[in-house]
């Protein structure tokens, strides 16, 4: 499979090993793949019969089996896939489907963990004898999901930049406690501060002179369409349940990575009639689809604070798909957006209607779906992204109560933090990683 960048489609396209170890094109573009593979019909049908790997595999061998051959891709998706994502329904004919059963319990988890066993991979078949540092940005979960993918990983360094103060305290233990290969970077600044530096990294001759660059944020190809395994499993389960007759999935939604991968996911076949893009305040695509001006801004904070991006990187993605013809993304992609109060009113209304505890992101995700307003003949699904304990004073709050931390999130708790205070201009950035080549 050849891969192309965003910016300038006909230029010459690259390896996945050059897509995955460059991260960002030279243009400053993102990767896609040349061509998304369909999957015969018959295949489609048969999803209810698999399981989660067996589902995984599939999609995996289909988008990266002309590079990665069938034992090595089969041995990744199976040390990738070291859990469960059930699907719960909520209330009439909306179900959730649960992406927080990974060792960080979010669903990014999948997407770092494939992407790290990936690129040592890649590693060891190059003979790189230099260390590659992965660049990641993020905003909450992002951060937490690759530092734990990529925890002991020989040859590989990770520096996680994340802005300092807008992370939930149990999200901001996950990455600064670790140690060993992961350097965290508490930036003064937002999230789109944070992926500033990453992209201006790339882009710095000096930087990649004296460094082997790579980021493990949904800029990688490699991070970014494994995410599409969930849509399989979820597929599979509805079938299952006979409830995948018009399904509508709905996606909380920030920097756009898991909305692009279940895009591509569509279009390898699953039958979805409809997405969801749900937002908080950071209303960036919303306001596009109303108004076909795309107008990035300053992020705003809120309780869903993962998705705290007014800049988001696979908006481009996004565009390439549909070849920038807003009406024809219209016709296949709705988008709503809400504020901290319409968030805690529905975790409230859920949890005493339906004993259900939303974390704030997957609110988003259920309140779009009502407000989609469902036909009788059609289900909704949900991305319920990461579990309500990773934004624990936040519910507790909302909510009245004092939910329980599952003993992986308290584990993490007991570290100490160790984090570098650095500013959002990119001089200072680029000397400190100079400096620690």
């Amino acid at each position: 499979m050849k891969y192309y960048s965003t910016n300038n489609p006909a230029a010459s396209p690259v390896t996945l090993e050059e897509a995955v170890v460059r991260s960002l094109a030279g243009d400053r573009g993102l990767y896609m793949p040349a061509h998304i593979p369909v999957l015969d019909k018959q295949i489609i049908r048969s999803l209810g019969d698999m399981s989660f790997h067996e589902t995984a595999g599939l999609a995996a061998q289909a988008l990266f089996g002309e590079d990665v051959d069938r034992d090595a891709l089969t041995a990744i998706v199976e040390d990738t896939l070291s859990f469960e994502t059930p699907v719960v329904h909520v209330h009439d004919s909306i179900y959730s489907l649960e992406l927080f059963h990974g060792p960080t319990l979010a669903f990014k988890d999948v997407g770092a963990r494939f992407m790290a066993r990936l690129l040592a991979r890649m590693i060891r078949r190059r003979g790189i004898d230099r260390v590659v540092h992965v660049l990641v940005a993020t905003s909450g979960d992002t951060g937490s999901a690759v530092a734990n993918g990529f925890l002991g990983v020989e040859g590989i360094r990770v520096l996680v930049l994340y802005p300092g103060g807008k992370v939930s305290p149990i999200q901001e233990c996950q990455f600064t406690t670790l140690g060993r290969n992961i350097t965290a970077l508490e930036i003064d600044g937002t999230f789109d501060d944070c992926q500033a530096l990453v992209k201006d990294a790339f882009a710095d001759d000096d930087l990649n002179a004296r460094m082997q660059l790579t980021s493990a944020n949904s800029i990688n190809v490699a991070r970014f369409l494994p995410q599409s395994f969930y849509y399989f499993d979820a597929c599979a389960q509805l079938c299952r349940a006979g409830k995948a007759g018009e399904l509508i999935v709905c996606v909380p939604s920030g920097n756009f990575g898991n909305l692009a991968a279940g895009l591509v996911a569509a279009r390898m076949g699953l039958p979805v009639k409809h997405f969801i893009a749900a937002n908080n305040r950071n209303r960036i695509f919303v306001d596009y689809l109303k108004t076909g001006k795309y107008v990035p801004r300053p992020s705003t904070p809120t309780i869903a604070n993962a998705m705290d991006v007014g800049h988001p990187s696979n908006f481009a993605r996004i565009m390439d798909l549909y070849a920038h013809d807003r009406d024809a993304l219209s016709r296949f992609v709705s988008g709503y957006a809400y504020d901290d109060d319409e968030i805690a009113r529905t975790m409230q209304r859920v949890f005493r209607d339906c004993g259900y505890l939303l974390d704030p992101h997957g609110a988003c995700g259920y309140q779009a779906l009502n407000d989609f307003r469902l036909a009788p003949h059609q289900t909704g699904l949900f991305l319920e992204t990461a579990h309500p304990a990773k934004f624990k004073q936040t519910v507790d709050r909302i909510l009245g109560g004092n939910i329980d931390i599952p003993p992986r999130l308290q584990a993490f708790m007991h570290g100490r933090k160790q984090s570098i205070p650095l500013g959002p201009d990119f001089a200072g950035f680029k000397a400190f990683l100079m400096e620690n080549a």
